[in-house]
C-alpha cells in the first residue's frame, strides 16, 4: 500500500507567501518545511516544480542551505534535511516543560505497555509530534519528533480541538479542507464539528483509521494551570484487529487518564475544569 503524502504546513506550497521584508528567508523556510514533510528526499526539479520557484534561484538557496548543514545533499543530487535542524529541535524540546513530564506522567501511569503512545501540539490547522514511545507491535507507520499531519483526522488533533468552541474551531480550520489520507477521513468541517460534539460527551477522542488503514488511535486532551484551551493532546495507537467494544473503552479510559495525571503535573486544577 502506497504511504501518504503529508502536507507540511497549513498553507500549500503553491500559495503565494505572505509579505516580507525578507523574501529568501521565506523562501529557505519553505524549501526546509517541504523537504521536511516529504517521505523520500527531494530534488532540485521537484523542489521547483511544487514550490513554482526558477531553479536558478533555488540552487543558491540549496547551496546556501547545505553550507549551514540545514539540508543535506545525496550523492543523486536528491536533499533531505541536514544534521543542524536537530539542534534547534533539541534546544526547542530541551525548553519545553511538557515533553518532560510527558514521561513522567508515563512512568507514574504505567498503562498500556506494549501500545505506541504519542505527544503533540497543535500548529495551525496541523498537529506535530514533540515526543513518543513506540510500542513494539507493527502499526504501519513509525511516529516522529517533528512529524506533521492533518488536526482533524488526527486522535490528537480532534481531542485539542474540542476544547475549543465552534467558532474558534471554524476560524482555526478556514480555508480549503484538507486532503484525507485515508478514505476513512471526516469528509468536512460540518462533519467534524459534529463529532467533536461527540469527543466532548465521550472524554477522548477516536481516530478510526483516519492517518493508517488498520489502526486506531484514542486521544485526550493535556490542559495547564490556564485552564483554557489544551495545550497539547496524548493519543495510544492500535492494531484496528485489537480494538473490540471493551478494548476501545479500556484505550480510551487509560488516554483519558494519563492525560489527566500529565494535565496535574503541568499546573491543571482537574476538578475544577471537570464542574465547570
Amino acid at each position: 500500500m502506497a504511504q501518504p503524502k503529508f502536507h507540511t504546513s497549513d498553507t500549500s506550497p503553491n500559495e503565494p507567501a505572505e509579505k516580507s521584508s525578507s523574501p529568501a528567508v521565506v523562501r529557505a523556510a519553505r524549501i526546509l518545511d517541504l523537504i521536511a514533510g516529504a517521505s523520500t528526499p527531494l530534488s532540485l526539479a521537484e523542489l521547483a516544480r511544487i514550490l513554482e520557484l526558477p531553479k536558478s534561484s533555488l540552487h543558491g538557496l540549496c547551496a546556501t542551505l547545505v553550507q549551514l548543514r540545514l539540508i543535506t545533499r545525496l550523492d543523486n543530487g536528491q536533499m533531505s534535511l541536514g544534521p543542524h535542524v536537530m539542534t534547534w529541535a533539541n534546544a526547542f524540546l530541551a525548553k519545553s516543560d511538557i515533553t518532560q513530564e510527558f514521561y513522567a506522567a508515563w512512568d507514574e501511569v504505567n498503562e498500556l505497555p506494549q501500545e505506541t503512545i504519542t505527544l503533540s501540539v497543535l500548529d495551525g490547522a496541523s498537529v506535530v509530534y514533540v515526543a513518543c514511545r513506540n510500542g513494539n507491535r507493527p502499526l504501519g507507520v513509525t511516529f516522529r519528533i517533528g512529524m506533521r499531519l492533518p488536526a482533524p483526522y488526527t486522535a490528537t488533533g480532534k481531542a485539542m480541538l474540542a476544547s475549543f468552541d465552534e467558532d474558534e474551531v471554524k476560524a482555526r480550520l478556514k480555508g480549503p479542507w484538507p486532503q484525507a489520507l485515508t478514505p476513512a477521513g471526516t469528509p468536512n468541517l460540518t462533519a467534524f464539528i459534529k463529532e467533536l460534539a461527540e469527543i466532548r460527551a465521550r472524554g477522548y477522542s477516536i481516530d478510526d483509521g483516519e492517518v493508517r488503514v488498520g489502526m486506531h488511535c484514542f486521544g485526550a486532551p493535556v490542559f495547564d494551570s490556564s485552564g483554557g484551551h489544551a495545550v497539547a493532546g496524548v493519543a495510544v495507537s492500535m492494531l484496528a484487529t485489537e480494538v473490540m467494544t471493551r478494548s476501545q473503552a479500556k484505550a480510551g479510559q487509560a488516554i483519558r487518564r494519563l492525560a489527566d495525571r500529565l494535565s496535574e503535573r503541568m499546573g491543571a486544577n482537574l476538578s475544577r475544569m471537570h464542574k465547570g
